[in-house]
Order: C-alpha cells, then structure tokens, then sequence
C-alpha cells in the first residue's frame, strides 16, 4: 500500500512515519504539514491511504477528505479530539484513531485499509477474455461481458444486467466504466452504462434495452448518437 502523512505535527509525523515502517507492504511515499500541499500531491499521483490530521491551517482534514470524494482513496483520521468522530465516519472513512497513536491500534486501522483493498480485488476483476469476474454467495462466477445488457449505480455497489439474472458488485460506477470494453459500452447517464449492441430503439429522453427503459443524460446523447450512427 502507498501511504501518504498529512498532520500540521512534526511529532504526530515522526511517529506515524516509524509506525508505518514497521508493517511489510506499507509505504509511506511523502509526509506533509498541511492538507493544500497534499491536495495537489493527489491530483497528480495515486495513494491507496491517507493518514490524516483533522485539525490544520487553512484546510482541515475534513475539507481535504470531501474534496477527495470522487478518488478511490482509504482514509484513517488520527485526532486528539473525540468530537469529530461522527463527521468524519459519514464520510465513509476506515477508521478513526485518537492520539496518541499506538502500535496496536494503528495495526488494527491498517488492517482495516487493507481489508478494504483485498475486497476491491476480489469483488470486480475483469480479464482478457472477455470475461467480467462476480463475487456471487461467497462464490465467484464467470459473467461473459456479452452477455451484459447494462450497468446501474446503486450507491456502493454497481448492478451488472444480464437476460436472466442481476449480479450486486460493491464498487463504484467510475471503475465499471474504466475496465468495460469502450468499443462495446457507453456511459449514458450518471448511473448507467449500456451495451451498445443490446440497445433496441432510442426515444425522447432514454433508451429502451430488454424491455427496460434507460434515461439518457443531455451530457451523453450527442456521444450515444454519434456512437449509433444517428443523424
């Protein structure tokens, strides 16, 4: 895992460093005082996990966490406060840990990051084949991308559609669109994305495919007609 150290304290920053240094795996590939400097590290470079400060100059850890919300990034605040607990998991943080920080509890919040990351892997893995992998009842299946009709976001989790049956992954929207085939899907909404080839006809204001009215975004139409060839 990359890691990066965002606290205003050089002592909280040393310690966090020495932590991190004792856990195989675990990389800690920069340390900042303030939470702007690393908002700008995070639009040009991927981190898996943030240890971060709440109470700074100019930008809290709060205001850095909802302004990272669109990035697949884990988040472990480390406070001395208890008062923000509640703020900050309803951002859908890891863990919370109050300062001072011992090695057993910062153990314990790593291997809640890195739970989280192993989930990830396991829950959507797409191969070469034309395959998409599907975590189904602790099993996985092997789904033919062919055979997907559409893609629903439904808060956590992505719906993939086939003729027959739904499968719920937990993910997001945003890696559904990255790993389907481009020349077979298109994202036509901010909560689908089609198979081109199963669209039956387009009407005013969507799409319908298998019986299943689709809403098309203003965003997405010209691409959707340029994609369908319509004039």
């Amino acid at each position: 895992m990359k890691a990066l150290i965002v606290d205003d304290n050089d002592i909280a920053r040393t310690t966090l460093s020495h932590l991190a240094k004792q856990i195989p795996n675990l990389i800690v590939i920069n340390e900042y005082s303030n939470a702007i400097e690393a908002y700008h590290h995070l639009q040009e470079n991927h981190v898996d996990l943030i240890f971060l400060d709440i109470e700074m100059p100019e930008m809290t850890g709060i205001e850095l966490t909802k302004n990272l919300s669109g990035k697949d990034i884990i988040i472990i605040f480390t406070s001395s406060k208890k008062e923000y607990a509640l703020e900050a998991f309803e951002l859908n943080i890891a863990d919370y840990i109050l300062k001072p920080v011992t090695p057993a509890r910062f153990l314990q919040a790593v291997s809640k990051a890195q739970s989280i990351i192993e989930s990830r892997k396991e829950n959507v893995q797409f191969s070469k084949e034309e395959f998409l992998f599907v975590r189904d009842s602790n099993i996985t299946r092997r789904l033919k991308l062919d055979d997907i009709f559409y893609a629903e976001a439904m808060g956590d989790y992505v719906k993939f559609y086939t003729k027959e049956k739904m499968f719920a992954i937990h993910g997001k929207m945003k890696t559904a669109e990255e790993r389907l085939p481009k020349d077979d899907f298109i994202r036509v909404h901010r909560s689908y994305i089609v198979s081109i080839g199963k669209i039956d006809t387009l009407q005013d204001g969507g799409i319908m495919i298998n019986k299943k009215f689709i809403p098309v975004a203003d965003a997405y139409r010209k691409a959707l007609n340029t994609r369908m060839n319509v004039f």
